[in-house]
């Protein structure tokens, strides 16, 4: 039987080119100021005079970028782009201090109108997870280990 799925596989040759480096997660959304504050509620340090922008994006810790595009901002550049349909795209996961955080962040997107998607579990892996949707249906995942306390 092969062991091939427990080495890495050889990184693709570029012949002399850098390869590209991932830089950014782009979200397409609805309806900006509202997806805004949705992730404001789970840490973002997004500006308030963002909302009136179409196009939106940040740094975040270590350099990777995080954006937030007005469905006519695609339209203006792919006219035949159209909203996923059948489930979400997307999953964000936000690292939570302790199992007892996870609970209370989901009780408190869920409390102000958030739609909870699974209430909070102890999953096989480890961890205490749960997962809300953004306003436009993508995952926002919940995590602790559960062995942590805060």
């Amino acid at each position: 039987m092969s062991e091939l799925f427990k080495t890495a596989p050889a990184p693709p040759e570029y012949r002399g080119a850098m390869a590209p480096r991932f830089d950014m997660i782009g979200i397409v959304v609805a309806d900006i100021p509202t997806s805004l504050a949705f992730y404001r509620r789970l840490g973002l340090d997004i500006p308030a005079d963002a909302d009136g922008q179409p196009h939106v994006e940040m740094s975040l810790p270590g350099g990777l970028r995080i954006a937030w595009d007005g469905e006519d901002v695609i339209r203006s550049f792919d006219d035949s782009w159209s909203p996923p349909s059948g489930g979400h795209r997307i999953a964000l996961a936000f690292a939570c201090e302790s199992p007892g955080d996870v609970d209370a962040t989901y009780e408190s997107l869920t409390s102000s109108g958030y739609v909870g998607h699974r209430p909070p579990w102890d999953a096989f892996w480890g961890q205490r997870y749960a997962i809300v949707l953004d306003p436009d249906g993508n995952h926002a995942e919940l995590f602790a280990d559960a062995a942590a306390t805060a």
